[in-house]
Order: structure tokens, then sequence, then C-alpha cells
């Protein structure tokens, strides 16, 4: 969870700033119209299989990683 903290900068007394820490991200998620042999986390990546391709029917062009179709 994210928390604050205050902080006076050194030569100005009656001046605070307020330090807003982000909260930790969240794990992603796939989307849910994907089965789960359609993909695969590597790192913060989704990463698409073949099969996922092969239910696409058509190469996207974008140079990844399973497509069947290079």
């Amino acid at each position: 969870m994210g928390s604050t903290r205050t902080q006076t900068p050194a030569g100005h007394p009656g001046v605070t700033i307020v330090l807003a820490m982000s909260p930790e991200p969240e794990p992603p998620k796939p989307p849910e119209e994907l089965a789960p042999e359609d993909f695969y986390f590597d790192g913060p990546y989704l990463v698409f299989t073949a099969a996922y391709h092969l239910k696409r029917g058509t190469c996207c062009n974008s140079g990844c990683r399973h497509c069947p179709y290079q």
C-alpha cells in the first residue's frame, strides 16, 4: 500500500512538503478472452504462443517470438 511522509526543507521553517509513495503495482492480469494455452508471462511481458497466433489466423507483423507465419 502507499504511504505518505512529511519533510520541512532546510532554511524554510513553516513550509511542509508532503511526499506520497505510490502503491506497489499489481501483477499483470491476462485479458479474459484468452485461453491459458494462448499466452504466458515473461517477467512483466505477456507473450503470445503459436497456438494463439494460429487462432488469430494472420501475422500482425510485430515480430512476435512464437509467430508460426514467419
